[in-house]
């Protein structure tokens, strides 16, 4: 059976790559470079890489960067983009659940819930948290957004998609928040590259800051810091509040 997120990617890449939500790449990295004090030695592993938007940039920057993603067409778009670029990155198809690294990274990303928190169940979500934290070396960092799950008890999930929807986007209906399981279900309408509509009956976990914080303290994190996401701009001096549709976590492995 094809889940959701594989169906949506199986022919979105270029469609992708134009939806609003990815057009913050050069700020995010500014912030990523800042965390990691723009030592060019350190190497990096962007989970749920997509496109390869954050990864290439970064290469451009100088970074060794190694990105996986779940989705073939999406790992074919990152390669032609990076080719055109200039730039070598080891790109690598790979279930976030699944991660082959043990202590190779100094730096994981996990930008715009690449792979984190589509998944169906609770436990699903926490095997990629053990991934990444297995990937990093002692001292490495951990950087990912995620749903905020503070907004869905003040707003409507759906009317914040329906106002952030770009021309040609996605569309969202039907949607329904369970406060028992913190899970937005909605169907998802969107138009893939090959012209065809596709209805995805999606299925995404909001977080909570506490339940965040507790899941990387007990995978051995520490110096947990949870912010707002705000497009483009990332900033350990934005506060979390229930306006955020997403939160900016950032941690230490010990």
């Amino acid at each position: 059976m094809t889940r959701w997120y594989e169906e949506l990617f199986l022919d979105y890449a270029d469609h992708y790559d134009h939806e609003p939500y990815t057009q913050g790449t050069a700020g995010e990295c500014d912030f990523i470079e800042k965390e990691i004090g723009g030592d060019k030695k350190k190497r990096i592993l962007d989970i749920g890489c997509g496109t390869g938007r954050h990864a290439i940039e970064l290469a451009r920057r100088g970074y060794r960067v190694v990105g996986v993603d779940l989705s073939a067409a999406q790992l074919r778009r990152a390669r032609e983009k990076a080719a055109a670029a200039g730039v070598s990155i080891d790109f690598r198809r790979c279930d976030a659940r699944e991660l082959p690294f043990t202590a190779e990274f100094d730096l994981a990303i996990m930008l715009c819930e690449g792979a984190f928190p589509l998944m169906e169940t609770d436990e699903m979500n926490y095997a990629i948290l053990r991934g990444a934290a297995r990937a990093l070396k002692p001292g490495g960092q951990l950087i990912f957004t995620t749903l905020n799950g503070l907004f869905p008890l003040f707003h409507s999930v759906k009317e914040f998609l329906d106002r952030e929807k770009g021309e040609g986007g996605a569309e969202c209906r039907e949607s329904s928040f369970d406060l028992m399981t913190f899970r937005d279900r909605n169907v998802t309408s969107v138009v893939d590259d090959s012209g065809n509509k596709k209805e995805l009956r999606c299925d995404e976990r909001y977080y909570v800051p506490s339940e965040i914080a507790w899941l990387l303290k007990s995978l051995g994190f520490r110096g947990i810091g949870i912010f707002a996401a705000r497009l483009g701009a990332f900033s350990r001096a934005d506060a979390l509040t229930p306006d955020e549709f997403e939160m900016l976590v950032v941690a230490e492995k010990e």
